[in-house]
């Protein structure tokens, strides 16, 4: 496989000015151009129906980490977007007999693939290169005082481009990650269900924290797509099982197969997510929160959790929060604020909305609650939604639209009241 591997092959000229001021550069809070995920997944009572815990089963664990950079290719008569550099760290813990079974299988894996050993124990197909490492008691466990369950082993696979070079502290992030121990779901309270967002022109100025709900209407895929292209969850009949159990069993795991015997037709599905959110444009719901902060309603940046900038395409001044060295990221919180209106956001888990209410901000919520997945209606309620907060079940553009409509009325209204 060689790099830098397309992504799309002739970029016009509006999509080159998007990349040059929106992702290019390192004069934002994060490098644009880097996309990175982690999935840890342990058996641990708390999570028994997704990850196959029981008193005969448990301790095994899987952890996935990505870290992928794109730039513009000049080397071709047209621009090219490209995957310029590929890190994909692959780590499982599992009985020693499911070890040495998985291990055999990659070895075939690695023959079928055509992979070539090197001389320092690398495994390398053009510019991709694999290494391969078994542990007794992985180095990780140790440095953090964990136990290795009795007749476990564990083996890491590491995909990486020729000479490209990852600081440890970024190999070190899914390891703090599994040291934070597994999330504790919101319990949530009875949130007052509302028909649209009249209750927030009694708050305003407000700001707005966004998940993924309005980039799902701008044609980015949700999560689950990219627990699919990962295997982060079980599929059965190449459909999502209706447990959404996680993939903890080695033979239970394609993924690395899939890189070892095909990697340039999985590179495609690993920087799908990239390039739809690049190629997607903002909403009419992301204008209309510029055309609301234009007019001093919406104040602060976007507390944004989505890498495709859609808001900041829009014009409007962003705070990434979806980060994986700090856990509960700093939000600077407009002090003129009165409520945060939360998007498409599923749970608070960077305590936004918990800080907010701290700070005594009114919370309100536009979700569905609920989405379509594999061709089905599954119910997907706000997790953290507490007394005194505002639910209102529906899409952003249609909910801000609303609140357009609502705003300018009650400023007819109160500039009749003046004449």
């Amino acid at each position: 496989m060689f790099f830098p591997h397309p992504v799309i092959e002739q970029l016009d000229n509006s999509q080159v000015r998007t990349w040059e001021r929106h992702f290019a550069g390192t004069a934002h809070e994060r490098p644009r151009a880097i996309e990175e995920g982690i999935w840890r997944r342990t058996q641990e009572p708390a999570n028994a129906e997704q990850s196959g815990w029981s008193e005969d089963e448990h301790g095994r664990r899987r952890i996935v980490h990505y870290r992928y950079r794109y730039h513009l290719d000049y080397t071709f008569p047209v621009p090219r977007l490209v995957l310029a550099d590929l890190y994909l760290y692959h780590s499982v813990l599992a009985p020693a007999a499911e070890i040495e079974a998985y291990l055999t299988q990659v070895d075939a894996w690695l023959g079928q693939g055509r992979w070539r050993k090197k001389d320092d124990g690398t495994w390398a197909k053009g510019d991709l290169r694999v290494t391969i490492t078994e542990y007794d008691e992985h180095p990780q466990d140790e440095r953090a005082d964990r136990d290795t369950p009795a007749g476990f082993r564990s083996v890491d696979l590491c995909f990486i481009t020729d000479e490209f070079e990852v600081p440890r502290t970024v190999r070190q992030l899914p390891w703090n990650v599994l040291a934070g121990g597994m999330r504790v779901k919101e319990q949530r309270g009875e949130p007052e269900i509302a028909d649209d967002l009249s209750g927030l022109l009694d708050h305003m100025p407000f700001m707005v924290e966004i998940g993924c709900g309005s980039s799902i209407e701008a044609g980015v895929p949700p999560l689950h797509f990219l627990h699919e292209v990962y295997r982060v969850t079980e599929r059965k009949d190449n459909t999502l099982t209706q447990s959404h159990r996680f993939t903890m069993r080695p033979q239970d795991d394609t993924l690395v197969e899939e890189m070892l015997t095909s990697p340039q037709a999985k590179a495609e599905q690993l920087t799908a997510m990239f390039r739809m959110a690049f190629e997607a444009e903002p909403t009419d719901a992301h204008h209309i929160l510029k055309e609301l902060a234009d007019a001093g309603h919406l104040v602060g940046p976007v507390i944004q959790h989505n890498f495709d900038l859609l808001a900041a395409r829009a014009g409007l001044p962003e705070c990434f929060v979806r980060r994986y060295d700090q856990k509960i990221p700093p939000v600077p919180f407009d002090p003129q604020a009165k409520a945060i209106c939360v998007i498409g956001l599923h749970a608070d888990r960077r305590a936004v909305q918990a800080r907010a209410r701290e700070r005594g901000m009114k919370v309100f919520f536009v979700d569905p609650e609920g989405l379509m997945e594999n061709g089905e209606w599954r119910s997907y309620p706000i997790e953290g939604a507490r007394e005194g907060d505002v639910v209102v079940r529906a899409g952003a553009i249609e909910a801000l639209t609303r609140l357009r409509t609502l705003i300018e009325d009650r400023a007819r209204e109160e500039a009749a009241v003046r004449n």
